[in-house]
């Protein structure tokens, strides 16, 4: 971490943005180590490290808001070649990106601050619910700023159920890049879902929230239902109410569109006979579904999310549709996969994605393993053929894996999807 709460995007590269997960991972080691423990868990650990996300959170607000306005242009975030800008780095003739996608990060990692703060408030020390309320604030600020419409652009299109990317035109107009893009699903990964716990032994923060109900009703109908107790009597934080749910999945589940044999695609297949087209400046800009490696040599070097399949965020959707159906239980059903007529719920589309991901990596009715592609040797050598490979991205149509073959960090996720619930 640089003294001023920066985290290096990749290999100390602080020229580079990359989301910030770190709250969620965080989350995520101290949660496992607590059920191998079988204790409170290691809360010296999760402080400790706390105290360090706030710094960088810190960062993030006052270098990645360009308006001060809680909407997030963070540039980069990993997502090589997803829009028809290079967008770590300004934008030809000034102006700047209002990114739907950078926007929800923050959300999320509001929600995952909060949810550590509650934590170490439950467990440790009662302090630390004045930071929870804090975090909880600022998330209801950025949910209302995803909201406002910006000259009548907002970053949710009404029109068209789904997120968009804003651009601000250095002239001062604004206009929204409609691509149909991972971009745009990435909000549904800003959900948390609390218990009653956190209402009867933590007065303060319960009392907050209740607060905001009465005395901020522009705030409190932004986010979800969350006045209204879901199963087992939990509370939903999230940027998404049903109704917009619904419609996102109905484009992410759709096989036409996202919906892969093999996961969720990283742009919808909709662009391969309609692709996005912009002008600006007398320069045309393109963007087109690519299954595969790109076509052309783009801004982000050796990474095309022009359609392949990525697990990182495949990974957050499948937790995401979790943690929603935690609160809304089996009777929230969606129409799986779209056009079947089949519906299911949350947690059972949940599964169904882990099943399809899993697929990758699994020897099929005539014994290949969809990842190895037309390579015989990993195919059928047996030295080689149950040997795995830790591929940066997947063919968005047969599976095969493209790019690095040694990203251990993110496809190894594949042994927690595996995993029975």
């Amino acid at each position: 971490m640089h003294p001023n709460g920066q985290l290096p995007a990749y290999e100390w590269n602080f020229g580079d943005v990359n989301p910030p997960v770190h709250a969620w991972a965080t989350l995520k080691v101290f949660q496992i180590d607590r059920e191998q423990r079988g204790d409170k868990g290691d809360l010296e650990f999760l402080e400790r490290v706390f105290h360090k996300l706030m710094l960088n959170f810190t960062w993030w607000v006052n270098r990645k808001d360009e308006d001060g306005n809680n909407i997030f242009n963070g540039g980069f975030l990993g997502l090589d070649n997803i829009g028809i800008f290079d967008r770590s780095k300004p934008l030809p003739g000034g102006g700047h990106i209002n990114q739907a996608d950078g926007t929800a990060w923050m959300a999320m990692y509001c929600l995952n601050m909060m949810h550590i703060a509650l934590q170490l408030a439950l467990s440790h020390n009662r302090v630390y619910e004045d930071i929870a309320t804090k975090f909880f604030e600022h998330f209801l600020y950025v949910a209302q700023a995803m909201e406002k419409r910006i000259v009548d652009k907002g970053l949710w299109s009404e029109e068209e159920g789904f997120y968009y990317d804003v651009l601000n035109a250095h002239d001062g107009s604004h206009v929204p890049l409609k691509i149909n893009s991972m971009v745009g699903l990435i909000p549904l990964f800003a959900v948390e879902v609390l218990n009653s716990k956190y209402a009867s032994s933590l007065p303060d923060f319960a009392g907050r929230l209740k607060w905001f109900l009465n005395y901020r009703p522009d705030l409190a109908r932004l986010v979800s239902h969350w006045e209204e107790p879901g199963q087992h009597k939990t509370v939903l934080l999230s940027l998404l109410r049903g109704s917009r749910i619904k419609r996102l999945l109905s484009r992410m589940l759709d096989e036409t569109r996202f919906l892969s044999d093999y996961g969720v695609r990283s742009l919808s297949r909709h662009h391969a006979k309609n692709p996005f087209e912009f002008n600006m400046d007398g320069q045309h800009y393109r963007i087109s579904y690519e299954s595969g490696e790109s076509e052309s040599e783009l801004f982000g070097g050796n990474s095309n999310w022009r359609g392949p399949i990525w697990f990182p965020v495949n990974y957050l959707l499948i937790e995401s549709l979790l943690r929603f159906h935690d609160y809304y239980g089996d009777d929230f059903r969606i129409e799986y996969p779209v056009n079947s007529g089949e519906t299911l719920s949350l947690k059972e589309v949940a599964l169904e994605l882990r099943q399809r991901l899993g697929r990758l990596f699994l020897r099929d009715k005539q014994g290949r393993r969809p990842m190895f592609g037309d390579r015989e040797k990993f195919q059928t050598d047996p030295h080689f053929k149950d040997y795995l490979l830790f591929h940066e991205y997947f063919h968005g149509d047969n599976g095969r894996g493209l790019g690095a073959s040694h990203q251990t960090g993110w496809t190894g996720l594949i042994a927690n999807l595996l995993q029975p619930l």
